[in-house]
Order: structure tokens, then C-alpha cells, then sequence
């Protein structure tokens, strides 16, 4: 078959790849994978799958140029594709029909020839809706259309989530609407009909951990193509640390790791008031990019610059081996508990933390669930690897800090936004959320130590609506001094009497020590 010129660069690339990885995907069969799997992005999947008028107006313009495509690499063996949020994906395809699932190691996935991904929103968040599609060799063009597929000499299938919990709630959103209880779901029903045909399958937000069959070693196999698509995200380069992530836990800290564990207890001292922050982020290596770190620094120099101490300043990135050097005070992303345990003592004890701050940069699920770091890289989030938002509210319900300030640059934020809305226990607690078109980190780079809160938030497009509580705590500076003081504060009579660190008078300190430092978590 003559090849066209512009699809050279990704016959180079195949034979590249097969220098390294194995790969026999020819480039004549790659091109027909990825013009079919993008034209049934354009036209076939809002079908099959219920997404918002919005996204698939949006889906039907878009050009090939704007999707990053990944491809999984050809083997001897055939492949599982297996994802964080679902230990089961599947097409139409009979999984039974496969002796080689490994459905010890992997439960409940079917084995394919191939694995083909488009990403059609790169600059967001994960997770965002992604499309995957599944390709079996030696497959008839009859059976190919029992499995609901496209015949292409191979079937490529549309894989999808077999349980899908946001579709549950919109097929109850009738009966809410009739009871007349939320804005939320009666706008949830009021997207078309589409809903209502939906098979009841639902749509895949992250990359998948593609491995061959058999593969302890759990080796991932998918990988970015580049020519004539969307540039490929910029990988993080990553450092194996030379012993298990197992013997570097932080409670289990050996010499080789070179990680001091977090005194937690040290945080909060006597007689002393600090500003805190807790910054979150990382789930796997495949969506682990350097705009994460820059992201991180970013914002880690901002809070320094409005006067928090290095030493209250808590990171939690990524896995072992995978540290900024700029940034100090910087933990492994893998032990839930201390993360928690950090937030929850900060919040518990009296005057401890006058403005806490947290900065969540972790892909998420469509219920609000953070992602922690893949610690046992088996491609599931399993409960030790997820932060959800009803763990999060309780560390934080109570919270005795002044003002808590939520920095939210991830995905599904309306979650945490509503139970933040009906809760009486987080009356201090502020949502500022990032707006899809707008880098969080980046926007408040620039937030200087004198600057009001409403005020910088003011300046972005469209202004998110602020309730009369959220606005008085967010009339102060990030340190929280008054932001209309007459005369203005001095930058000296600001970092002396609310930036960093302030001593608290004997008598105040001991105001309301009898109540227990452990009732809020209740």
C-alpha cells in the first residue's frame, strides 16, 4: 500500500518504538485505527454515551489536531487495559472467550489485541472524559457487528464503564425533580432525552494501565504517538528508588530512603499561632506531567512570599524518587493516613493554624474522589490510594483554624461544593475552585502579601458568585490582615502581626483548652 507522504513522521516513530518496545503497529493500520476512532468520537459517541449538549457540540467540531492519541505497543501477547476508578471495563466483546484474561491479577478485565485512547480535552484536568477504544485482531466482519463494533479488517470497539454511578443519579433525577429538591438535579434532567435513551453505560475518565497478559511486572504498554495529532503531554522523569516503596514508608523510614518521616506533633507549638498549608498531587506515572511540579512550585513560592514558614509548608507529591528539589518539606503521596492524620491534627488543636491552606492538584473521579499515588502500581485505586470528599470534610469539620482556604485545580469540584454548601460544620471553610479556563497556581502566582482575597479574585473573567460568609473570610489577605485599614498596614506591621507566625498572650492560649483536641474529627 502507497503511504501518504504526511504519515512518514509516523512510520518513523513506529519503527522507533519497535527498537524499544517491541512495536509492529504499522503505520498504514494505526492511520485507519485513529481516522475511524476519531470520526466516531465526532458523530457516533454522544449515542452511546451521556455527555453534556455542551461537550458534544463541542466533540462534533473538533479537529484531530486538538486530540492527543495514545497506542498500546504490539506484543507477542495480547493486552488488559485496566483503570483506577473500575475494576471491570468491557465491550461488547465475550471476556469469557478469553483463557488468558489473568483474571487473578486483574479481575474482571478482558484481554485485546490492542488498546487505542484519544483525548480530546489535553489541557484539562484528569479526570476528564477520555475514549477508549478496544481493537481484536482475526475477527469477522459479522462478529465484528455483534460486538457493536467497526470493521476495519480488525474490530475496534468502544469500551465503556459497565457501572457508572453519575448514571444512576441521573436516572433517579425524575423523582427528585418531582419532589422539587435542587436546582442541580432538575438542570441534570433538563439536558435532552439523550439521558433517558442512554444504555446505562458510562463514559471513561482517566488513562488506563495497559498491560500484556501475564505480565507481573505490570509493565505499561501505552504509550503517545505525536505526528499530526496533539502534542504529547511532557513526561516527569522519574527515579526508581533502589529499595521497595514498601520499606520507604514514612512510619518505616530506612537510611536508603532518604526521606525524614513527618513529625506531625511539631507543627503546632505553644503559645504560637502559624499560617499552614497542605499541597496534593500525583496519581501515576502516564498522567504525571512536568506542569504538576510547575504547578507545585508555583504555588509553594507564592505562599512563601505572603510570609508562610518552610517548615509549615507540607507537600505531598507523586511517589518515592520523584521530588523538586526547590521545594522543601516535600512526602510521597502514598501513606493516606498521614496525609489525613496532618490535616486533621492541624485543624484539632486550639489557635494551632490561623489561615490553613490547601492546594489539590490530584486527578479525580467523577464523585469527587482524589486519586493518591499508585503505590502498588496495579492500575486500581484502591482505598489506601483514594481521598474522598467525605474524608476530607471530616478532617476538616470543626476545623479550629481561622479561615480555611481551599485551592481546587482538579476536576468534579461541584461535589465538594454542595456537601461544603449543606454543612454547618465547615462555616470556615472556602471553596475557591479553579474555572475550566483557568490555571489555578498560575492565577494566584501573583497574589501579593498586602493584596485582599475577594479582590484578586475579582480579577478573573467571570468572578465566581461568593455567599455573604464566604466573603467575609475572604476580605482579608491570605495571612488574614485587614485589607482596609486605615492607615494601611506597613510591611513591617504586617509580617510582625499576621504574616507567618504570631506569639499568643498566656490567657488567650488557654481559652476553650477544655474541650477535647479530637472531638471535631467526630
Amino acid at each position: 500500500m502507497k503511504l501518504r507522504s504526511a504519515c512518514v513522521p509516523l512510520l518513523l516513530l513506529a519503527l522507533l518504538a519497535g527498537q524499544h518496545g517491541g512495536s509492529r503497529v504499522r503505520l498504514a493500520r494505526l492511520d485507519r485505527w485513529v481516522k475511524a476512532a476519531f470520526q466516531y468520537v465526532k458523530l457516533s459517541l454522544c449515542r452511546r454515551v451521556s455527555l453534556p449538549d455542551g461537550e458534544c457540540s463541542r466533540l462534533a467540531h473538533l479537529r484531530l489536531s486538538g486530540v492527543v492519541v495514545y497506542v498500546s505497543e504490539s506484543g507477542p501477547e495480547q493486552v488488559l487495559a485496566i483503570l483506577p476508578d473500575s475494576q471491570s471495563t468491557g465491550s461488547p466483546a465475550a471476556a469469557s472467550d478469553e483463557p488468558g484474561a489473568n483474571r487473578e491479577l486483574f479481575p474482571g478485565a478482558s484481554a485485546h489485541d490492542a488498546v487505542l485512547v484519544l483525548d480530546p480535552s489535553p489541557e484539562e484536568s484528569f479526570g476528564h472524559p477520555v475514549v477508549l477504544f478496544y481493537l481484536d485482531f482475526n475477527v469477522t466482519k459479522k462478529k465484528c457487528g455483534h460486538m457493536d463494533g467497526v470493521y476495519l479488517e480488525e474490530c475496534l470497539t468502544l469500551a465503556l464503564k459497565t457501572r457508572c454511578q453519575n448514571q444512576l443519579k441521573r436516572r433517579r433525577s425524575r423523582s427528585d425533580r418531582m419532589a422539587g429538591r435542587t436546582r442541580f438535579r432538575r438542570s441534570a434532567l433538563s439536558r435532552g432525552g439523550r439521558v433517558e435513551r442512554s444504555s446505562g453505560l458510562c463514559e471513561i475518565h482517566f488513562l488506563p494501565l495497559v498491560v500484556g497478559v501475564g505480565d507481573s511486572n505490570r509493565t505499561q504498554r501505552l504509550r503517545c504517538v505525536h505526528p499530526e495529532f496533539a502534542r504529547c503531554p511532557q513526561p516527569l522523569p522519574l527515579t526508581r528508588p533502589s529499595v521497595p516503596i514498601s520499606s520507604c514508608e514514612l512510619n518505616k523510614n530506612t537510611r536508603r530512603c532518604h526521606q525524614q518521616p513527618l513529625a506531625t506533633h511539631l507543627s503546632c507549638r505553644l503559645y504560637q499561632t502559624c499560617d499552614h498549608a497542605v499541597l496534593l498531587s500525583g496519581w501515576q506515572e502516564q498522567i504525571t506531567y512536568q506542569r504538576h511540579v510547575q504547578n507545585l512550585l508555583v504555588f509553594y513560592r507564592m505562599l512563601r512570599n505572603n510570609g508562610f514558614h518552610k517548615d509549615h509548608i507540607k507537600t505531598f507529591f507523586a511517589g518515592n524518587g520523584q521530588v523538586a528539589k526547590e521545594a522543601e518539606g516535600m512526602y510521597p503521596a502514598t501513606e493516606k493516613e498521614v496525609i489525613r492524620n496532618h490535616i486533621s491534627y492541624i485543624c484539632r488543636k486550639q489557635h494551632c493554624a490561623d489561615t490553613l491552606v490547601l492546594y489539590l492538584n490530584s486527578p479525580t473521579r467523577n464523585d469527587g474522589t482524589m486519586l493518591l499515588w499508585d503505590r502498588n502500581n496495579n492500575g486500581i485505586a484502591d482505598l489506601k490510594e483514594r481521598y474522598t470528599v467525605g474524608e476530607l470534610l471530616a478532617d476538616l469539620a470543626g476545623c479550629r483554624a481561622s479561615r480555611v482556604l481551599l485551592f481546587v485545580e482538579q476536576s468534579y469540584t461541584s461535589v465538594l461544593s454542595k456537601r461544603l454548601r449543606s454543612s454547618l460544620k465547615h462555616l470556615n471553610v472556602v471553596l475557591l475552585n479553579g474555572l475550566p479556563w483557568v490555571d489555578t497556581a498560575q492565577f494566584w502566582a501573583s497574589l501579593p502579601p498586602s493584596h485582599c482575597l475577594i479582590d484578586h479574585l475579582s480579577k478573573s473573567a467571570v468572578m465566581p458568585r461568593v455567599d455573604d460568609a464566604a466573603a467575609s473570610l475572604l476580605n482579608v489577605t491570605l495571612a488574614g490582615a485587614p485589607c482596609n485599614s486605615t492607615p494601611p498596614l506597613t510591611e513591617a506591621e504586617m509580617r510582625k502581626e499576621y504574616m507567618g507566625c504570631q506569639n499568643l498572650p498566656t490567657a488567650l492560649w488557654h481559652q476553650g483548652r477544655r474541650k477535647p483536641d479530637d472531638s471535631m474529627r467526630n
